[in-house]
């Protein structure tokens, strides 16, 4: 039988003891305190009662335990002073460094790392089968190189009996506890084939999805942002939607698309994303690949930033490198200066306005800015146009046809194959377009057959 995900913590909470790691080579966009304040808001989120923290800033992390010796000893004590039952750290540990440490604190005390505790977040407020899938998938592909430490320990218990018998009999027996390690590991590989497959699926169908959008000619605008940033409070406000809000970390997991009506007329798409955070777990950013494909498929995002957050510009620097890890760096952004109704200054928002350029000081939730923030976006998307020189091959003449119907040609040149237009397109269509922004080679085959070749803008 397949490991099963962990059911949330229940009754009475768990008390958790945090750690906090830097590693001075490798700097974090937060200092190691602020990050320890974020996982600590992490913890409670998932219903744990922080009851003690501590840190070390390291040149190097230790090989066994990640942290000095010293420290560990520390940490003991401070376990036993405060009943912690479970130690979080706040760095991903390596199967080794979890499995030293788990037995320097003792049986009695279990450790966790950010990305176990993210995981369990994600398995909370995940409810569509999507998004219980791509959870799942993530929890899986992190269990698996984890799962030697339960099985050496049967082993151990089982006297490694096997191992005995190979040295004596000439057998070349595995020991009960290896063999169980095996039909584990093969069980969770057989899962994580499964639900890739059935993730495969999700992605296809929401491919079809698109492509019908395009075909509608309707914009698509992805609200993105750090996690308890604003994102659902402010699609409720411009679609009077009753998407779920609530004042914790990824409150909401699976992506909401609403209708708009723009001061002009026209008709958007507006989505709701999951949140960003820094160090955020890299097998997170592949299950939910089909998720953030919605990212990278848009016409514009909207980058909801929290001013009133002490680390507003961080958490703006940690989302725009996630969006450019996703491929998504090359889409028109406006941000949006949220939550101004709680700043205790007014003047501060033309500093902040300074500070980020394309942006528009809103209040999501009493509706201040928005009228401003829409008439942005319809110029954006509408009005605005961008000098743009593209080369697309003729089997792509639905994108020749768009750039003739809704751009401003200026010239245009056929070569074998392609063909090159030079001219201004709206910004709806900028990212539609970035993928034929590579100049094209034709290249003569022995056969003499003419294809286009990529030279990545050589």
């Amino acid at each position: 039988m397949s490991p099963k995900i962990p059911e949330p913590t229940g009754f009475p909470r768990e008390r958790a003891f945090l750690v906090g790691v830097e590693i001075r080579s490798e700097p974090s966009p937060l200092s190691m305190e602020d990050s320890l304040a974020e996982l600590r808001l992490l913890a409670q989120t998932a219903d744990l009662e922080v009851v003690g923290e501590a840190y070390q800033r390291l040149d190097r992390p230790h090989p066994d335990t990640l942290i000095g010796k010293g420290k560990v000893e520390e940490i003991k004590v401070l376990l036993e002073e405060t009943a912690a039952d479970v130690v979080i750290f706040d760095t991903e540990l390596s199967p080794r460094h979890q499995r030293e440490l788990e037995e320097q604190f003792g049986n009695q005390v279990r450790v966790l790392d950010r990305t176990a505790l993210i995981l369990d977040i994600f398995a909370r407020h995940a409810h569509t089968r999507e998004g219980i899938l791509q959870v799942e998938l993530a929890f899986y592909e992190y269990r698996l190189p984890r799962l030697t430490r339960a099985w050496t320990n049967l082993a151990q218990q089982t006297g490694g009996g096997g191992g005995r018998t190979g040295s004596q009999g000439g057998v070349g027996l595995r020991g009960p506890g290896e063999t169980q390690l095996e039909v584990d590991r093969r069980e969770i590989r057989r899962r994580i084939a499964f639900l890739k497959r059935e993730l495969e699926k999700v992605r296809a169908h929401r491919q079809r999805y698109r492509q019908q959008r395009r075909k509608s000619q309707v914009p698509v605008i992805s609200l993105v942002g750090y996690t308890n940033a604003g994102k659902s409070t402010l699609l409720n406000r411009l679609a009077r939607a009753q998407v779920y809000v609530a004042d914790q970390l990824f409150a909401t997991l699976d992506p909401t698309t609403r209708r708009v009506e723009l001061p002009g007329g026209h008709i958007v798409l507006f989505t709701d994303t999951v949140g960003f955070i820094q160090k955020l777990p890299t097998q997170l950013v592949a299950a939910f690949r089909a998720t953030l494909e919605e990212i990278t498929e848009s016409d514009l995002l909207v980058h909801v930033l929290d001013v009133t957050h002490p680390n507003a510009v961080e958490q703006w620097k940690v989302v725009q490198q996630t969006l450019e890890e996703i491929g998504a760096g090359a889409i028109p952004v406006i941000t949006a200066l949220n939550k101004i109704d709680r700043l205790p200054n007014p003047s501060a928002i033309q500093a902040l306005s300074e500070t980020f350029l394309h942006s528009v000081p809103i209040s999501a939730l009493t509706g201040e800015g928005i009228p401003e923030l829409l008439r942005v976006i319809e110029t954006a998307l509408f009005e605005d146009y961008s000098p743009m020189t593209v080369h697309i091959p003729y089997t792509e003449g639905h994108m020749i046809s768009l750039f003739h119907e809704h751009g401003k040609v200026e010239r245009v040149t056929h070569h074998d194959g392609y063909v090159t237009i030079r001219g201004l397109l709206p910004g709806r269509l900028i990212a539609r377009f970035q993928p034929f922004t590579r100049r094209i080679k034709t290249v003569t085959q022995p056969d003499n057959v003419h294809e286009p070749v990529d030279l990545s803008d050589s």
